[in-house]
């Protein structure tokens, strides 16, 4: 569900079961021309999908976090923990194009990358998303 999607009536009725806030992240550099970064959009859309449509109603999707060089994702990090400061249980970070490291964004509780997946296709892609989305609100689950 997209953070536009909800109605400010509704929220303190959904709020406990929307636990999970997503945060998509491209990664632009500026430096790209706009069919490349039309591209990434893409790419980062097909990957969130294997995450928002079946977990609808679980999650929610903020506004992404589009430009970041990756030296620094402390600005990303920060936000993350103001999102949970809003009351969301768990923060999840997808990037299609980007590698993301846990030990750079501490307050993030699943980082997802499709470069970390890149040997993964179809349902095998979407079945690893979903196993780890579903770990992640195991609470057997270890940060």
């Amino acid at each position: 569900m997209k953070f536009s999607e909800v109605e400010e009536a509704s929220w303190p009725e959904l709020q406990p079961y929307l636990d999970t806030c997503l945060i998509p992240y491209t990664g632009l550099t500026g430096k790209e021309n706009p069919m490349q970064a039309t591209a990434a959009l893409e790419r980062l859309r097909d990957f969130m999908d294997l995450a928002e449509v079946p977990f609808k109603g679980r999650m929610i999707t903020y506004p992404a976090f589009q430009y970041g060089l990756q030296q620094d994702l402390s600005l990303l990090n920060e936000i993350c923990k103001h999102v949970k400061e809003t009351g969301f249980k768990h923060v999840v970070v997808m990037s299609a194009d980007c590698i993301l490291r846990r030990e750079e964004l501490p307050a993030v509780d699943l980082i997802l990358s499709r470069q970390d997946m890149n040997e993964l296709e179809g349902r095998e892609l979407a079945s690893r998303v979903q196993a780890q989305i579903q770990n992640l609100w195991n609470p057997a689950y270890l940060t």
